[in-house]
């Protein structure tokens, strides 16, 4: 439920920008080491910039002309922010395709925050007008508000003592506990009553609201290099009324991913294993999460809940004068109702840990103590049955975090999961049997190995990363760009040379072609 490396900004262009400086349609912000071209391809949104600028001036009354425009880029969508000449700021956010359906994901955020200004006093940006038909004049979905009052967290937090940021942590919970207050009858993404979801099914709410498809990218085609096949389950994207089906959604998704038995492995083969493989551990998944699903710890903490998709500093605004008080909430793209548990693995950046800073600054690493701390006492004071989840055992989670990604993992991360699962069972209390039987000696050996070539292709990725200052989808910042690209050729020679040097051909530890297989970044 998160952007690539955060919310990317360009400068302010002056008003006209020039088609020099300011490319409104293009990503322009970063590269990838990976799929460059098609990573910002799938980022270009073809719309009529001046159109939407025209649309701008006649929604701010008493503006006659735009001052400035500011373009930030994130994963999913571009916004734009833009200086009228009365003084006042509009926003403009536009989704890309990568998003998820764009027609269904615009119109899920006005109905998130309009149903949460319905619903609650939390602040959210008041929504001048909005579109979820490309055909409109602009081009493109859009949705245009008022900016946020006051500074984003992030800018304000280096300056803040760790009281007032005790006291930030506070004001935010206090505006979350009543978002996780709110009941839902079912599972899905928000929506207005009267939108067209296709064939998929919608559960009414009051106000003119209702629960349908599950907008997140999980449940679509729409990720790079991540196509669907549906050959071996139809599309399961809800909405969905209790947590067995939500369960089913999960595994079906993850069989969506699994190519039909014709079709040619194409890469990362070694970690991939067979279709039939997946098939089958899949089939085995969805035993275990209905298993799962009567336990009464995991079905007390499934209550369908709504939640911040992406609870960071950069999505939070405080107020200029007093930083404990939270004036704003943005970016409500992907939020969905989810079950309790299903945030349980996330920790939002203002909370963080002293294991989580590289700082040697002893204030900074007790500020930050001081704030894991009072996240922990808030969590579990205004959102107890959020804390609960977080507590709960790993292994009686992890399972459904995981189950929909054995095509992209490799089956053998899966496995894992279940394997641990059905060794603690009884030491877990679950009753009965698991439906997953351990292995044998030799299958164990055999699953041992393949684990540990999935663990070492995921710490290459970390190393790689972090050497090279990059996200671990090899996001890097257009102006670092040629230097990244030449310090990633020269790492990857240097890795090559060493494995040629320290390894037999036939060493099935390591070999050139294992090496090219678990290189996360394009060698060519």
């Amino acid at each position: 439920m998160n952007d690539i490396a955060g919310v990317h900004t360009l400068p302010p262009a002056t008003n006209p920008p020039s088609e020099d400086s300011f490319d409104p349609q293009n990503y322009t912000t970063g590269r990838w080491l990976r799929r460059d071209k098609e990573e910002r391809d799938a980022r270009y949104i073809s719309f009529d910039f001046n159109a939407l600028r025209k649309k701008v001036v006649a929604l701010c009354p008493g503006a006659t002309s735009i001052v400035s425009s500011e373009k930030k880029e994130g994963g999913f969508n571009r916004v734009f922010i833009f200086t009228l000449n009365n003084g006042k700021r509009l926003v403009a956010r536009l989704p890309t395709r990568i998003a998820g359906p764009c027609k269904l994901t615009t119109n899920s955020e006005v109905a998130t925050m309009q149903y949460l200004q319905s619903n609650t006093t939390v602040p959210i940006p008041t929504i001048l007008d909005w579109s979820d038909d490309a055909s409109n004049a602009i081009g493109s979905e859009y949705i245009i508000m008022e900016h946020a009052v006051g500074l984003q967290l992030h800018q304000r937090w280096p300056t803040m003592s760790a009281q007032q940021r005790i006291g930030c942590i506070k004001s935010i919970f206090t505006n979350m506990r009543q978002i996780a207050a709110l009941t839902f009858p079912a599972y899905g993404s928000l929506y207005f009553a009267d939108t067209d979801t296709d064939t998929h099914r919608k559960v009414a709410l009051a106000q003119g609201f209702c629960i349908g498809p599950h907008c997140g990218t999980r449940y679509w085609d729409c990720n790079v290099g991540e196509a669907r096949y549906y050959g071996s389950a139809k599309p399961n994207r809800g909405a969905w009324m209790n947590l067995e089906a939500y369960c089913d959604g999960l595994i079906d998704t993850g069989l969506s991913r699994v190519p039909s038995g014709n079709n040619t492995l194409h890469e990362d083969s070694q970690l991939r294993e067979s279709v039939a493989t997946h098939i089958r551990l899949l089939g085995y998944g969805r035993d275990i999460l209905h298993k799962l699903s009567e336990d009464p710890r995991i079905s007390e903490s499934a209550a369908p809940t709504l939640w911040h998709a992406d609870l960071h500093k950069r999505n939070v605004f405080v107020s200029e004068d007093d930083p404990t008080t939270v004036t704003g909430f943005i970016d409500w793209q992907s939020s969905s109702i989810e079950p309790t548990f299903e945030y349980a693995d996330e920790t939002p950046d203002f909370a963080r840990s002293d294991s989580d800073l590289s700082s040697e600054d002893p204030s900074t690493v007790t500020s930050a103590e001081l704030c894991k701390k009072a996240y922990d006492i808030c969590l579990q004071g205004f959102v107890p049955r959020l804390a609960a989840a977080k507590a709960m055992d790993e292994n009686l989670i992890r399972p459904f975090r995981y189950c929909h990604r054995t095509w992209k993992d490799g089956a053998a991360a899966f496995r894992q999961e279940l394997i641990e699962l059905s060794s603690r069972w009884e030491e877990l209390g679950l009753p009965g049997r698991c439906p997953y039987p351990l292995p044998n000696r030799e299958e164990s050996a055999a699953q041992r190995k393949e684990y540990e070539d999935f663990v070492e292709a995921r710490n290459l990725n970390k190393k790689l990363a972090s050497l090279l200052n990059t996200a671990t989808d090899g996001w890097v910042p257009t102006d670092c760009w040629e230097a990244t690209k030449a310090a990633h050729r020269e790492a990857f020679e240097i890795f090559l040379q060493e494995v040629r040097e320290k390894h037999a051909p036939d060493d099935d530890r390591m070999s050139e072609e294992k090496l090219r297989q678990i290189w996360p970044f394009d060698t060519e």
